[in-house]
């Protein structure tokens, strides 16, 4: 192939490696705002998405197609740009994960367990009610999920959290505090009564899971634990 063919060539190349790039990180992006694990550091969230979702695939091709214009290129300036491609791209994808995990939190999660749904029917509803009142009198951490189990045994609900935080150290000093009596506490739950209600908290991996309904109900406490969340 003459020089100025290899050239153009090469520089086509490279414009096509970029641009598959810029998309890469946004495809990125949008995955990790659906999928990504909110308790993750960025570097972590970074190496799943690059194994379990779209973003190594993007990240083999543009690789391919920027070795391929490393290898026509002609220029020095225009090596350097081929090799630096990938490398940019990853670290766009390290850019925007915090961000995307951010989101996702801000959207799918709240800082208040909810136990009350719309178009909920009785004994159900009544059920929940007195759950939702537990809940709203005791101080809470983390951020909780939309999901989880209701049912006329109580309420049950799980949260995440960011960083290093004793969750039972929390609640040991939140349940008294709003009147709460703690009548378990080994060290893996902790339990409470209050007015007939009971309450329970478990730590799990990136952060716990939190149980509230009638004390005298036999379907009472943590229905499914951590590892069924």
């Amino acid at each position: 192939m003459p020089a100025t063919g290899r050239v153009v060539s090469a520089a086509v190349l490279l414009v096509i490696g970029a641009g598959l790039a810029l998309l890469a990180v946004l495809v990125h992006y949008q995955f990790m705002r659906v999928y990504g694990d909110v308790t993750a550091t960025a570097f972590e969230a970074l190496t799943w998405g690059l194994t379990a979702g779209p973003s190594g695939l993007a990240l083999g091709l543009v690789a391919v197609v920027a070795l391929i214009g490393l290898v026509l290129s002609t220029r020095r300036w225009m090596r350097l740009t081929a090799v630096a491609i990938p490398v940019l791209m990853l670290i766009g994808m390290f850019a925007v994960t915090p961000a995307a995990l951010g989101q996702k939190l801000e959207v799918q999660f709240g800082s208040a367990p909810q136990c009350v749904m719309e178009g909920t029917e009785e004994p159900m509803a009544s059920a929940d009610r007195e759950s939702q009142r537990a809940f709203d009198s005791i101080s809470h951490i983390g951020d909780f999920s939309g999901g989880g189990v209701s049912g006329v045994g109580g309420c049950e609900r799980r949260f995440v959290l960011s960083g290093d935080v004793d969750v039972l150290q929390h609640y040991r000093a939140a349940l008294p505090a709003s009147g709460w009596d703690v009548v378990l506490d080994d060290g893996r739950r902790l339990r409470a009564r209050r007015d007939g209600l009971a309450f329970e908290v478990m730590p799990c991996s990136g952060g716990g899971v939190i149980w509230a309904g009638r004390d005298d109900d036999l379907a009472n406490g943590i229905m499914m634990g951590c590892d069924q969340h």
